[in-house]
């Protein structure tokens, strides 16, 4: 069955909000998308009738296994293309978001898989997040986050929180990016800042905000 852009948009979002909530509702669904409730109403029905959503009443919406099907290949789509923007056509982080949300409506089936074998199976997307195979299954990574890592244990950027371009901004401008193997060395009680320090970088402290938007994994020293 082929399915429009909106509706696999709509998908998407579903399955990204369900993470977080469990059942979506139309207003969740409304400021995720930027529509109104009442378009956001007329499209539920008809992804109900395509058999790709649970309704309950005053409960929401969840996908059915059909539905967690067509996110999952959506999502492997668009973290592949990300993958393939940036480790093989040398876009930054920040740049491959937008370009991924256009390509992972492209329906090759081949294509996909070819991509996937080009790319060497990757687990992982540039932002850290798992690339669900051609069977849904991803890998889990062991992860903490930044603002949780006891002082002078080594660790490694693994993923970041979001994908806004004002967090992979300041990023960019702190040389932080996944791989970056950094330690803690101070936790400020006054504003719960920490200071972390890079190979061969000075030290420098960074925000609550922004440690809370990275997370790690222990790594041992070499």
């Amino acid at each position: 069955m082929h399915f429009t852009t909106t509706e696999e948009n709509y998908i998407k979002a579903i399955y990204h909000l369900q993470q977080e909530t469990g059942n979506v509702s139309t207003n969740e669904l409304a400021a995720e998308l930027n529509t109104k409730p009442a378009s956001i109403t007329d499209m539920l029905k008809k992804l109900t009738v395509k058999k790709l959503l649970r309704y309950e009443r005053y409960k929401g919406v969840r996908l059915s296994n059909e539905g967690e099907k067509l996110a999952l290949a959506i999502v492997r789509k668009h973290r592949l293309w990300e993958y393939f923007l940036v480790n093989t056509l040398s876009f930054g982080w920040d740049e491959v978001h937008e370009v991924a949300e256009e390509l992972e409506h492209i329906s090759s089936k081949k294509l996909v898989e070819q991509l996937d074998l080009f790319l060497g199976y990757p687990k992982f997307d540039p932002h850290g997040d798992p690339i669900p195979d051609s069977q849904g299954r991803m890998a889990v990574q062991q992860q903490i986050n930044l603002i949780d890592l006891a002082p002078d244990i080594p660790a490694e950027v693994c993923s970041v929180g979001s994908q806004s371009t004002e967090l992979l901004e300041i990023l960019k401008h702190k040389q932080l990016g996944i791989g970056t193997k950094l330690e803690v060395k101070r936790k400020f009680s006054f504003d719960h800042s920490i200071e972390i320090k890079m190979k061969s970088l000075p030290a420098i402290t960074i925000s609550q905000q922004l440690a809370q938007s990275l997370f790690v994994k222990k790594i041992s020293n070499d």
